[in-house]
């Protein structure tokens, strides 16, 4: 598939929920929004909510609205033009411009946003509902993505060392994701007894004595992909041992049961009743169990306030948790079964058996 046939799908996906709502065209600026319609684009120079290129999609034209500084590069090396983009654009300076421009476009004023602007009106769920449902050449890319993160996180990993501190460790991570042209949204590292204390365990001087647990949000194109191992340098205790596998138990059963056509609220219930079948009852509540993920680090953390049906072709990260453990890679599911998009390259493998199948997980690194 070709970035102007998969632009095509999204343009059409984008003006059907035009006629849906009744608008005249669609406002984009968020940098993951711009990052889907632009097949992997991106509109930043710094990471936050809004880029610094606008898309505009009218029912027969496409535009990209932006300033001096940025056109340039909009152009050459992001290609908006080749792709059938309209670049308009006026000085830095001009602060009324891009409002203008975009009211000069759509007179009829009726606009739907991606955040919230005074000439239009935000739709920003609406649209995340679009990106979900993966097009063959973005599943092609999230595959890319996903071998890299793996490969560039557990490499980092097998050349780590006790008396190294947690921030040391995720530099080593940071370097490989950088040499393949990749970026991170979170870096998470946790020694020893911090991996008791926190869920989200940011990186600090703590030198690792015994356990590393070492993860978070990598991305390239836009696609995010989110994984998680542990490196123990002492022997692995069978009580240990023991409190992963059931960890990944709940994490493969979760993966299984994420089917297309089903609620979201489906794997969440079959994960808590786990919990509470295996004694760990309390622990389902202590922290989130993840969700569907793709041009964001989740595009929801499911829980009982979250709708909606499980999409074909749709990438998830489930990482359910129990006190020093968490199970967490990234899939995509299809209507025949899912595919794993994170999966173990260097680490030891352990198979784990849900439904009379084996699904191979990374283990433990033991680096005694």
């Amino acid at each position: 598939m070709t970035k102007l046939e998969e632009l095509a799908i999204k343009l059409a996906r984008v003006r059907t929920l035009m006629a849906e709502k009744e608008l005249d065209a669609v406002w984009i600026k968020r940098q993951d929004d711009f990052a889907w319609l632009s097949c992997g684009g991106q509109s930043y120079i710094g990471w936050g909510e809004l880029g610094n290129c606008g898309l505009l999609v009218t029912d027969k034209e496409v535009y990209a609205i932006t300033n001096n500084i940025e056109y340039p590069r909009m152009r050459d090396e992001e290609q908006l033009e080749s792709l059938g983009f309209k670049l308009v654009y006026d000085c830095y300076l001009n602060n009324a411009f891009e409002g203008d421009t975009v009211r000069k476009l759509v007179p009829s004023g009726k606009i739907g946003t991606d955040y919230d602007v005074a000439y239009g009106k935000n739709i920003a769920g609406a649209l995340k509902e679009l990106r979900l449902s993966l097009t063959e050449s973005e599943q092609e890319r999230i595959r890319q993505v996903g071998k890299m993160a793996a490969l560039a996180l557990e490499e980092a990993c097998v050349s780590m060392r006790p008396g190294e501190t947690e921030r040391q460790c995720v530099k080593r991570i940071a370097d490989r994701l950088y040499d393949c042209g990749m970026e991170f949204t979170s870096l998470m590292a946790a020694a020893d007894e911090r991996i008791l204390k926190y869920r989200h365990a940011i990186p600090t001087d703590l030198a690792v004595k015994e356990r590393l647990q070492v993860g978070g949000n990598m991305r390239k194109w836009g696609l995010t992909v989110c994984m998680t191992r542990y490196i123990n340098f002492v022997p692995v205790t069978e009580e240990l041992r023991k409190q992963y596998r059931l960890n990944q138990l709940i994490d493969t059963t979760l993966m299984v049961n994420t089917v297309p056509g089903k609620k979201y609220l489906e794997p969440f219930e079959n994960a808590r009743t786990m919990y509470e079948a295996n004694g760990v009852g309390d622990e389902f509540k202590l922290h989130h169990i993840g969700g569907p993920i793709g041009y964001a680090n989740r595009d929801y953390r499911i829980d009982y306030s979250v709708n909606g049906i499980i999409q074909e072709n749709q990438a998830f990260c489930w990482n359910p948790s129990i006190t020093g453990t968490k199970s967490e890679d990234t899939i995509l599911v299809h209507k025949d079964g899912f595919e794993f998009i994170t999966r173990p390259y260097v680490f030891p493998t352990v198979d784990i058996e849900v439904g009379g199948k084996l699904f191979r997980r990374a283990d433990i690194l033991e680096k005694c």
